[in-house]
């Protein structure tokens, strides 16, 4: 282990290693809230690209557990180590190396946050616009889980809108996928399979992603139901009518009374409303022209009281910008109310309806709770569980996400299995799909050193 510790020392320098006691609490777990610490052997903090490629290399020679971490704000333990392991944190590699406005794209470390990007691109009238709900997450985040958001239903998730990476494998082999193009058809798309990876594959040391232009208008109509299958419905005649929202939420009753207890949000919805509500639509709009904005809004509301909605409420701004923010902690409103897990299954937008209904009779069935929001456009559901007994609770999210699974769902949309999910993901999925992941993985990583405890066993 001194060998060990001096060479790591070596290549990133000694204050930028941590051991043993010296080794933080934090560097131990992620967010998840089922998935216990490990404080991990070494933590090291290199600063380039090369920096990466001796760790690797080294840790490849002695067969060392690998695992990378941003902001360490992921919810499925991906970014938890093994306690023999090392930690390579990329919060010293936290640069935008360029902002490319003839390309429409922006050339990141990985370790750089959503915030400092959203600020660095604002000057260029430009954004990256994954907003995975919290800003401190990192890039290279996004890329381990193919992060989403609340944006994803207009701009799509990660997978959609990073094009380039630098990369390095377990050996200490540094490659470049993709780049500043739009589309390659040359060989394996590598960019795609590492995005996803939870840091399995490689670790990302360079992140090129897409930007849109920031349109200048925008509008948010909060529209309360009072029926959530009405709300799940509503979802596929919005999509279709051609208004292409930015933002498409759905947020149930008794999650909207705890953000708004929480963030003292004041919507101007009556008490008698709140009183009739099961569930709330969010519809987010924006537009280059302010009239068009006005058209579009109307013709959403006209068609959202078509739909079921008892009202339309059209937030003004400093509202509006208070509701997104508190739907965007809503994991952490669950956190606070004694959730014993936060899952993110994701369904084919037709079938929200009935997957919502089983989902609550399976959590009644176990004398649990199951409530929370999603991404309706995209059909991210978002579920609190409250459920203290371990067994029953186990039973009760296998439930769940096999529903998900005979629909054309999957376990995860956004969060990623980590370690939290795995025994459900193993258990569920097709076989021979597992056996091919196992391949590639061997294929990359042949040694097995990067999050070995990660998606497989």
């Amino acid at each position: 282990m001194g060998d060990v510790t001096a060479r790591i020392a070596e290549i990133v320098g000694e204050r930028n290693l941590l051991t043993g006691d010296a080794v933080p609490e934090d560097y131990a777990h992620d967010e998840s809230l089922t998935v216990g610490a490990a404080k991990p052997a070494y933590v090291a903090k290199p600063s380039t690209a090369d920096e990466v490629s001796a760790l690797l290399a080294l840790a490849a020679e002695h067969e060392i557990p690998v695992t990378a971490r941003g902001s360490g704000s992921g919810l499925s333990g991906a970014a938890r180590p093994r306690e023999d392991g090392l930690v390579v944190s990329f919060e010293r590699m936290n640069a935008v190396l360029a902002i490319d406005t003839a390309n429409q794209v922006a050339v990141v470390q990985p370790g750089v946050t959503l915030s400092e990007l959203d600020e660095a691109t604002r000057e260029a009238g430009l954004a990256y616009t994954v907003y995975p709900g919290e800003l401190s997450a990192s890039v290279g985040g996004n890329v381990g889980t193919n992060a989403g958001g609340m944006r994803a239903v207009k701009y799509g998730v990660a997978r959609h809108n990073i094009v380039g990476l630098q990369a390095v494998l377990p050996g200490g082999e540094v490659i470049t996928t993709g780049g500043k193009t739009s589309k390659i058809s040359s060989g394996y798309d590598l960019t795609q399979l590492i995005i996803g990876s939870e840091g399995t594959l490689a670790l990302v040391t360079e992140v090129t992603v897409k930007l849109y232009p920031r349109l200048p208008h925008a509008a948010t109509l909060l529209a309360p139901f009072g029926d959530l299958d009405q709300v799940m419905r509503a979802v596929p005649e919005i999509i279709a009518s051609g208004l292409t929202p930015s933002i498409l939420e759905y947020i149930d009753n008794l999650t909207m009374a705890a953000i708004s207890y929480n963030e003292k949000l004041e919507l101007g919805v009556p008490e008698e409303v709140r009183n009739a509500t099961q569930a709330y639509l969010v519809v987010g709009l924006e537009n280059r022209d302010g009239d068009r904005l006005d058209g579009d809004v109307q013709r959403a509301g006209e068609l959202l009281g078509d739909l079921g909605a008892s009202d339309v409420y059209v937030l003004d701004g400093g509202s509006a910008r208070k509701l997104i923010e508190a739907r965007e902690k809503a994991f952490w409103t669950a956190k606070a109310a004694g959730a014993d897990d936060v899952i993110d299954v994701v369904v084919p937008r037709s079938e929200m309806p009935g997957f919502l209904a089983k989902a609550r009779e399976l959590a009644a069935a176990a004398e649990a709770g199951a409530i929370g929001c999603g991404h309706a456009g995209d059909g991210n559901v978002h579920l609190a569980i409250f459920c203290k007994d371990t067994e029953k609770r186990h039973k009760l999210l296998h439930g769940i996400f096999a529903v998900a699974v005979a629909v054309g769902g999957a376990i995860s949309g956004e969060h990623g299995i980590g370690q939290a999910k795995k025994d459900h993901f193993l258990a569920l999925e097709d076989p021979a799909k597992v056996a091919l992941l196992r391949r590639i993985k061997q294929a990359f990583d042949p040694k097995g050193i990067l999050n070995p405890d990660v998606l497989f066993d």
